[in-house]
């Protein structure tokens, strides 16, 4: 397994994520308890494909190293990382902090900063895949099928990995 370090240098840009609108599943029984119903939702179409090898405890172990990595920091974690669903196929990141992560864009800055920390991984380097693989790619090689990001209080963003 390897560490991703969670808040690295922020990307120049963040691309490949399509904006298409989507309704809030009706089946998401985390909205309303984790984070708000989603705001917005989008679909990314990953370049990377599931490794054959992926499964709920290397998700779970992801989610583990993420977090273990914040509380190393010198200062209270910003963001807390979980995974749920049967399979630990759906991550969620909620912000600990008021006013913080309460937009789409800020939500997809986010993103943008854990993509350079991907990047910066020895699986990425080692498949030559650092320069166009994203965060989301990195889930998606892991089996996580949907993120969502929120404030934790009104506001939510979820994305469909496909």
């Amino acid at each position: 397994m390897f560490r991703v370090p969670v808040l690295a240098a922020a990307l120049a840009a963040f691309a490949a994520v399509t904006a298409a609108p989507l309704p809030a599943s009706a089946d998401d029984r985390h909205a309303g308890y984790y984070y708000p119903k989603p705001a917005s939702t989008e679909v990314y179409k990953a370049r990377a494909k599931t490794m054959k090898d992926a499964n709920r405890r290397q998700r779970i172990l992801f989610v583990v190293n993420v977090v273990e990595d914040m509380h190393k920091r010198p200062f209270p974690p910003g963001l807390a990382f979980f995974a749920k669903g049967a399979e630990a196929e759906k991550l969620i990141i909620v912000s600990n902090h008021d006013k913080r992560l309460n937009t789409v864009y800020r939500a997809r800055a986010l993103l943008a900063q854990l993509t350079g920390s991907a990047r910066a991984t020895k699986l990425f380097r080692d498949f030559a895949v650092d320069d166009l693989f994203t965060f989301l790619d990195m889930l998606k090689l892991m089996g996580f099928a949907q993120l969502t990001i929120s404030d934790g209080d009104n506001f939510a963003h979820q994305v469909t990995i496909e």
